[in-house]
């Protein structure tokens, strides 16, 4: 499947749901895992804004790349972000979005001020 890597450094990215686990099967409640590093993964929703607008995304961050100070609204930095495209069938229905995942998720904070 195609990876397509995102460019945030026009963008304004702020905390709107802090990380949980990311839950393989909700019917037994494995929990996901990196196939690569079995690292256990971790969601969480920011707002992303750029270009006159905005939208809701929700990325996945392996547990080691998630930050210290992570806050509601708090704005962050994304490390390694790529999107990728997929599609499902499930009952006879057809759904389809796109799937993001970045190495690492840490606090924007604003540089110290030099008095």
């Amino acid at each position: 499947m195609r990876v397509i890597p995102v460019d945030t450094s026009a963008a304004t990215l702020l905390v709107t749901k802090l990380p949980e686990v990311k839950v393989r099967d909700r019917q037994t409640g494995e929990v996901a895992v990196d196939p690569v590093t079995n690292q256990r993964l971790m969601t969480l929703e920011l707002v992303f804004i750029a270009a006159g607008g905005s939208d809701m995304i929700k990325v996945t961050v392996p547990e080691p790349g998630i930050g210290d100070g992570l806050v509601m609204g708090a704005p962050v930095i994304l490390s390694g972000l790529f999107a990728r495209p997929w599609e499902s069938e499930f009952g006879g229905r057809t759904r389809h979005g796109i799937a993001y995942r970045a190495d690492a998720v840490m606090v924007n904070a604003p540089a110290p001020v030099q008095g």
